[in-house]
């Protein structure tokens, strides 16, 4: 097995014996000096290649060097006859004999095959999650994380640096929850058009790596406050059949079978990944709710609650089946272009209960006890269909890249809650109707993208592009509410057919220069949003408001242009240290669900409910990174600050139902502004082959400042997170690992919420002679990842509990066949830590 660190070791060794001879052999002897390019069969460059110079007069005098990310090289040689040998692992190597060298060589583009047959006895093993950085974003190469053996998408993205997962699968990135999910640097039905809850159905083992982009550069998308996480899924580069498979069970109830399989040839490249799972992820919540005496804002008058005290405890059982595959095809059309086209399919049944034990009480004492039941059946069709074409104009990066995309997503829900009354102290029998809610959400989007580079020299490279996204969701909603007299289930006023509209169409360009150890790479985007809503309902605009406490707008057209300068800049220290500085103007634009008004009815206390009113929030920030890599250690810091303005913030607010009962209603509003400034640090530290050890720290504060309906919601909170992995080689092929996480406390202008704890776990055996791997993981081995809260306001305050899942205890097998021999350029591409900046981004 070769590791990461032996392959940096053995490269440092080579050129410093390259460049020890190339030296000593200087003297008085004219110099010239010999370029050329290294790509393999398909025009790709060979980054790391050898190029080898061995004097035919005296064989002790060897001289050379190795290519840059380009595949380029260039360097001094002494005049004289060489024997020149260009080399890289697993391709067959090619020699120029009796190469005379009297003056400037340009030995132009030189082709390697792949070695089939010495492929076989290269075994090349990521151990460990290894980080690259550019211009604009930093590179985790997942590598064998044993605590995601077995898991899924969002457990993968929880062991990544700067990204933390909470407890109901929202993702957030440096604390900010506004962060986009690309699939391969592209919006997909794969990351669920938004909502991360798909993310925890796709296997882990499908990711080979996770871009961090914090000042993402012109190319991406404004959208996302916060930064992206790009998702680059798997798809073999090495020749022949290969690949995976995954079968998987544990407890609570849970099995998966998943497979990735790719078969490549000179001509084509086939890809696929499918998985199925079953699986039951009991969850639950408790919350204690007081309400105090209010002062109705139209009369003036005192308002006593019926209830002083409501305590609800919810038991939540989710059974989930849900089947995903991916087929791609990539077709090399000639040495210069290819077109890939790719199909992906998810269909997924959920049964979830929720079960409602409430107590209601009356000047301290209990005066009411009712069980509330939801039984919601939910249906998920998703198909997306893309076509990709790219073309080279030559092999120095000179190309015209196009993209079409098709996605569709299908979700049918039905829902039934009945509430019965358990105990009647006050003999006051209120009546609560049974409901059926009928929920069909049609989403469909359409992606076109053109991106155009042209390198100008060596070191400069000028990037454009154009890219559209039109996406349209329908809602139908129907409730309907049993009638006291008749117990016949009528059809409330309140259903609706909610049409969201978000059309977004945006220009780029960017260029990107270096000189000598500092490279900058500036761009600009132009992008147009147009955001649409249609409600129809038998209620009016002002009936929806008195019933809903916000305006409602049935029928709204935005539409916003805005310009978003990127900026970002790389200083070179030395060959493994470097500074980077990095701005860029974001927009935060609101989904669909947190537009739609009509709220969620899982409580009859607590609902959410969105806001149609909401306008997109616009943010500045700044980055400054400083890294620095030993032969052993690998240090990654950052320091941040950002600025948004017209910020999300979800408030709470009482309200009284037809009953007199209190209700408590969430709603997004656009609130002011907030202003966040952070510091971050991440180890990556290998003592021995037997040790690695990784760690990161996130400290950040944060400054709400604005007010809604006359309250204050000003707030100002420090927090911070950090994690630590663990993973120890032991005898017998033995791997253990374990992974940390804690974030600290934080508070909000109405909420306070507790400290988080968890542990991750997993031991790993390798089985028939590394070609299987059979995993034990234990995830969240504590029980502890529960948010703990406290909320306060003028008409409540709340104590609150809420696991979204349960301990996990998965025990996985997993076969490779022809995979464990991979590609050594892959390898040495996405986690060398040598080049570190050296690309100069991604120009």
């Amino acid at each position: 097995m070769i590791t990461t660190l032996k392959r940096h070791h053995h490269s440092a060794l080579i050129f410093s014996l390259i460049f020890f001879f190339s030296f000593t052999a200087l003297g008085q002897t004219p110099q010239h000096e010999v370029s050329g390019k290294v790509t393999d069969e398909q025009g790709t460059p060979l980054e790391y290649a050898t190029i080898s110079f061995q004097s035919t007069s005296d064989p002790s005098k060897v001289t050379g060097g190795i290519t840059n990310p380009q595949g380029n090289f260039s360097f001094d040689v002494q005049e004289g006859t060489y024997n020149i040998t260009v080399e890289f692992i697993s391709f067959e190597p090619k020699t120029f004999p009796n190469r005379q060298i009297n003056s400037d060589l340009d030995m132009g583009t030189i082709t390697l095959g792949m070695a089939a047959g010495e492929l076989e006895e290269v075994v090349v093993t990521a151990e460990t999650t290894q980080v690259e950085v550019r211009l604009d974003k930093k590179i985790y190469n997942i590598g064998k994380d044993l605590t995601t053996a077995g898991g899924t998408v969002a457990d993968a993205l929880n062991n990544v640096p700067s990204v933390s997962v909470d407890i109901e699968g929202g993702i957030s990135l440096r604390g900010n929850e506004n962060v986009r999910i690309l699939i391969n640097g592209k919006p997909s039905a794969m990351a669920g058009f938004g909502n991360t809850d798909v993310l925890s159905q796709l296997p882990a083992d499908a990711i080979e790596r996770v871009e961090v982009i914090t000042s993402p550069s012109a190319r991406y998308d404004a959208e996302g406050t916060a930064g992206i996480l790009n998702i680059i899924l798997r798809k073999e580069k090495t020749l022949g059949f290969n690949g995976s498979v995954t079968a998987r069970a544990g407890h609570p109830d849970q099995v998966g079978l998943s497979a990735n399989v790719n078969y490549r040839t000179n001509k084509f490249n086939i890809f696929n990944t499918t998985g199925f799972r079953y699986f039951d992820a009991p969850g639950n919540s408790f919350a204690d709710t007081r309400y105090f005496d209010y002062v109705d804002e139209e009369t003036g008058e005192i308002v006593n609650p019926r209830y002083d005290r409501i305590i609800e405890d919810r038991q939540i059982d989710r059974l989930n089946r849900n089947f995903n595959t991916s087929l791609g095809f990539e077709y090399y059309i000639n040495d210069m272009s290819s077109l890939t086209t790719t199909g992906f399919y998810r269909y997924g049944e959920d049964e979830d209960l929720t079960t409602n034990y409430s107590r209601m009480f009356m000047e301290g004492f209990s005066s009411l006890e009712s069980v509330r039941r939801e039984k919601e059946m939910e249906e998920d069709n998703s198909y997306q269909i893309s076509l990709n074409y790219m073309n080279k104009f030559n092999n120095s990066g000179h190309q015209l890249t196009a993209d079409l995309q098709f996605e569709r997503d299908m979700e049918t829900q039905n829902g039934v809650i009945d509430e019965t009354i358990e105990v009647d102290l006050a003999e006051e029998n209120p009546f609560f109707p049974s409901e059926e809610t009928f929920t069909e959400e049609n989403q469909t989007e359409y992606l076109a993208q053109v991106d155009y580079v042209r390198p100008i020299g060596e070191d400069a490279q000028f990037e454009a592009g154009y890219r559209g996204n039109f996406e349209e969701e329908i809602t139908d909603y129907q409730l309907f509410l049993e009638e006291r007299d008749t117990e016949n289930m009528l059809l409330s006023p309140l259903s609706n057919e909610f049409t969201y509209t978000e059309n977004v169409n945006s220009l780029y360009s960017q260029y990107g220069n270096r000189f000598g150890q500092f490279s900058f790479l500036l761009g600009l985007r132009l992008e147009n949003t147009q955001l649409k809503g249609n409600i129809e309902s038998d209620l009016s605009e002002d009936e929806l408001e008195e019933e809903f406490g916000i305006p409602i707008d049935t029928n709204f057209d935005n539409n916003y242009l805005g310009l978003f300068p990127t900026v970002n800049l790389i200083y070179e220290i030395g060959e493994r240290e470097n500074v980077t500085l990095g701005y860029n103007r974001r927009i935060n634009r609101p989904r669909g669900w947190f537009i739609n008004p009509f709220p969620s009815r899982s409580s009859r206390t607590n609902i959410f409910q969105g806001n149609p009113n909401l306008e997109p929030a616009f943010s500045n920030a700044f980055d400054l990174g400083y890294l620095k890599r030993w032969e052993k250690l690998t240090l990654t810091s950052s320091a941040y600050y950002q600025h948004e303005t017209d910020s999300f913030e979800r408030v709470e607010q009482g309200a009284t139902a037809v009953d007199g009962t209190q209700v408590i209603r969430t709603i997004p509003i656009n609130l002011a502004t907030n202003t966040r400034i952070g510091a971050e640090a991440g180890l990556l530290y290998n003592p021995t082959q037997w040790l690695r050890l990784n760690g990161s720290f996130n400290f950040f504060q944060f400054d709400t400042e604005g007010d809604y309906n006359g309250v204050d919601y000003s707030a100002k909170n420090t927090s911070y997170f950090g994690r630590f992995s663990s993973k120890v080689t032991l005898p017998w092929k033995i791997d253990w690992q374990t992974n940390a996480f804690y974030r600290g406390p934080t508070e909000g202008a109405q909420t306070e919420t507790e400290g988080l704890f968890m542990v991750d776990m997993a031991v790993s055996k390798e089985l028939f002679n590394e070609r299987a791997s059979l995993t034990l993981n234990v995830q969240d081995l504590l029980d502890s990842r529960k948010r703990e809260s406290f909320t306060t306001t003028e008409f409540f305050e709340r104590e609150s509990e809420f696991q979204w899942r349960q301990r996990s205890i998965t025990l996985s097998l997993t076969y490779r066949f022809n995979e464990q021999k991979r590609d050594q350029r892959r390898q040495q591409q996405d986690s060398n830590g040598d080049d570190m900046g050296n690309e100069g981004g991604d120009f």
